[in-house]
């Protein structure tokens, strides 16, 4: 028990480092490029800080661990909305572009669905990951198109000079990172599967919270630096980004490689509905004020709270179990669906007054 626990927190550690130092030097070459903080954080940024979620969920497929590979993806992507996004708004309130709500997070969502569809035989094989990879080599394109037009575009002197570097350094900052994220993803893996072995949790479970949330920890410390240096459209593109790049790229990556990716029944009770209800209320919450609010964000963290309580209730089977998950059915849900709703109407009102800022 204890070399897995050092292995959990060595993969750790190497999954932080590694990500941060891909960032540095993906963001240093984009920046030369002269194309936008948004659309840096949707790619660049988005795809190196997700980097972790493919070593792990590929590596798990390989090892036959197929639930550690999806809940991966399911934990990562409602971590970063719930935990990320929250963390950052309650930080500093964040403002959003109208690309975000137009396209990109509508993008999202879909991108959230098609897992959900293809795994409804009960498996995502290798021609749905080649499916996905082939969506996700789409928007890559759309978001090439759209680099290209802005710079075009672009104003000399509008972006910073942060992570300027020279082309040698940017190169092994990426190189190493990716080193790193390698031997970090085999170390995280191995310890995670073999604590939940010995403590009889499920390797589902396992991969919703301790590996999600690992691996999310590069997504986390970007947006939240971002926050605090106010570069708002960074923290919120990050996310956004990201989300797309694990339902597309990394589910895809892990079913093709591996031969296909197991989906139980189980994860259209809860995990699949989460992922895709915590999508969806990014739609009204980002349209209300053209922004993420403090409290929009306080309370995102508190549904993050809800979602871990009920996962360790589950998976201890403890006798508060059904209670909380009734309360979460009868008062949680519906309180959602009505800020939401009026979220939305507030936010079709301000943009019927003034639009976005």
């Amino acid at each position: 028990m204890t070399l897995d626990l050092i292995r959990v927190l060595v993969g750790l550690v190497l999954l932080v480092v590694g990500a941060q130092g891909l960032v540095r030097g993906a963001v240093g070459l984009a920046r030369r490029a002269g194309v936008s903080s948004l659309l840096i954080g949707l790619t660049v940024v988005a795809f190196g800080t997700s980097t972790p979620e493919v070593a792990v969920s590929v590596e798990s497929a390989l090892l036959g661990q197929g639930g550690v590979a999806l809940g991966n993806v399911i934990g990562s992507n409602v971590f970063n909305i719930l935990v990320i996004l929250g963390l950052s708004a309650v930080i500093t309130p964040l403002m959003v572009r109208s690309q975000l709500i137009r396209l990109d997070v509508p993008l999202m969502v879909l991108a959230s669905a098609a897992p959900l569809v293809l795994g409804l035989d009960g498996r995502i094989g290798r021609p749905d990951g080649i499916i996905l990879l082939a969506a996700l080599l789409l928007y890559l394109v759309f978001l090439g198109l759209l680099a290209r037009r802005q710079r075009a575009t672009a104003v000399p002197g509008d972006e910073p000079e942060r992570y300027r570097d020279r082309w040698p350094v940017a190169v092994a900052f990426g190189v190493g990172g990716l080193v790193l994220l390698s031997v970090g993803a085999d170390q995280l893996v191995q310890g995670a599967v073999g604590v939940a072995a010995r403590m009889g949790v499920n390797d589902v479970v396992v991969g919703l919270t301790v590996v999600a949330a690992g691996t999310s920890l590069p997504e986390l410390a970007t947006s939240v630096a971002a926050s605090l240096r106010d570069e708002r459209d960074l923290a919120v593109g990050n996310v956004v980004g990201s989300n797309v790049f694990n339902a597309l790229g990394v589910l895809g990556a892990g079913a093709a490689v591996s031969g296909g990716i197991p989906v139980s029944p189980g994860m259209y009770a809860l995990d699949f509905p989460v992922m895709m209800a915590v999508a969806l209320i990014c739609l009204p919450v980002f349209v209300t004020g053209w922004s993420i609010s403090r409290a929009e964000g306080s309370v995102f963290l508190l549904y993050y709270a809800a979602y871990m309580t009920y996962l360790i209730l589950h998976a201890t089977d403890h006798a508060l179990h059904d209670e909380f998950g009734l309360l979460v059915t009868g008062v949680v849900l519906p309180l959602t669906l009505a800020v939401g709703g009026a979220a939305a109407v507030r936010g079709w009102l301000a943009g019927r007054d003034g639009g976005e800022p």
